[in-house]
Order: C-alpha cells, then structure tokens, then sequence
C-alpha cells in the first residue's frame, strides 16, 4: 500500500507542477484572470494533497486502515475538486460544459476533509510518550 501511495503522491506533484506550468503560460492569454485564479486553486490543492499522500506513504504512525481510507478518499477527492476545477475555469475553450457537473466539486472538497478526518482520528488514538 505504501509504494501506490507514495507512486500517487509523485503523480500528482508531477502533473499539479505541469499544470500551475501550462496555466501561467499556456492559458493566461486565453482565459480571463478569475479562470486562470480558480486553475490556479485547483494546482494548488493537488499538490498540497500530494504532499499529504508523501506524509501518508512513508510514515508508520497511521494504521493501515486509515492509510487506505486517506489514499482513496485524496485520490477521488483530488480528481473531482481540482479536476471538476480545471473544467470549469477552462469551459470557455471545450466544447463540453463542465457547468452540468460542478456538483462533483464539493463533493471532492468533502472527500478531502473526510480523509483529513480519518488522520485526525487516527492520531488521537496515538499514545504520547509520557503515557504508560
């Protein structure tokens, strides 16, 4: 489980880096600046998740459990609230209107806290060293 999850995390800085790239230089000229702020939101939130998954993958403080919850709740949370994200901020430019299914961005934003909600549980089940 560990090697998917760190495999994940480094697919996901990779292509949240690829993507803040191609949006400071590939789309600044073709959406308005909000598009491009809310693109933007989308990088950004990737790669702070993609981090998390870097944490998530090589520490042995999280049961494993909780590392497959925090894995697939981030993976499908990432791919519906950033990639719902770069949809809609890039909609004038596909002949697909991503307007008919924001409704998957909260509920990427609800996975995501989900899974920050399991590592907050987890922890809480962790023992100080000053507990005995």
């Amino acid at each position: 489980m560990n090697r998917k999850i760190l495999i994940t995390a480094s697919l996901l800085g990779l292509t949240s880096v690829i993507l803040g790239a191609f949006a400071a230089h590939g789309l600044k000229a073709l959406i308005s600046e909000e598009s491009l702020q809310t693109f933007e939101t989308g990088v950004r939130y990737q790669m702070y998740h993609a981090i998390l998954l870097l944490f998530v993958g090589s520490t042995s403080l999280i049961a494993q459990n909780t590392k497959r919850l925090v894995f697939y709740f981030v993976l499908v949370g990432v791919i519906f609230f950033s990639g719902s994200i770069y949809g809609l901020a890039t909609n004038p430019l596909t002949a697909f209107d991503f307007r008919t299914v924001a409704l998957i961005t909260p509920i990427g934003g609800l996975l995501l806290i989900l899974a920050w909600g399991f590592l907050f549980k987890d922890f809480l089940k962790l023992k100080s060293k000053n507990d005995n």
